[in-house]
């Protein structure tokens, strides 16, 4: 059985830094996709960034989080990350990792991931 945890959310003032993990188990994830995607109240689940886990490429779609946000992974711990740097107001969400075995490369598309974790809470005070 395939479990993603997330861990590291927290309250933290603008400009601000904090880590994201995501802990993968119950699987080999050598061929996966891990993404993470971000709910703001009311809004939809956004994708911020994903990293292939076999090779260690990366994406990043949108504007909003290039050059803040990057991915990496940890294969001796099974663990993905996500480290935010210069946080803003507009990046208050739920954080979530998933992870994909497209072989088709990494998605942006929630649909495109069948494991989820629970979620973390990222809150940025102005």
């Amino acid at each position: 059985q395939v479990q993603l945890g997330e861990s590291g959310g927290g309250l933290v003032q603008t400009g601000g830094s904090l880590t994201l993990s995501c802990v993968a188990s119950g699987g080999d994830f050598s061929a996966y996709i891990i993404g993470w995607f971000r709910q703001a109240p009311g809004k939809e689940r956004e994708f911020v960034a994903g990293i292939s886990w076999s090779d260690g490429n990366t994406y990043y779609p949108s504007d909003s989080v290039k050059g803040r946000f990057t991915i990496s992974r940890d294969n001796a711990k099974n663990t993905v990350y996500l480290q935010m740097n210069s946080l803003k107001p507009e990046d208050t969400a739920v954080y979530y990792c998933a992870a994909s075995s497209d072989i088709w490369g990494i998605s942006r598309y929630a649909h495109r991931y069948e494991y989820w974790g629970q979620g973390t809470q990222v809150t940025v005070s102005s």
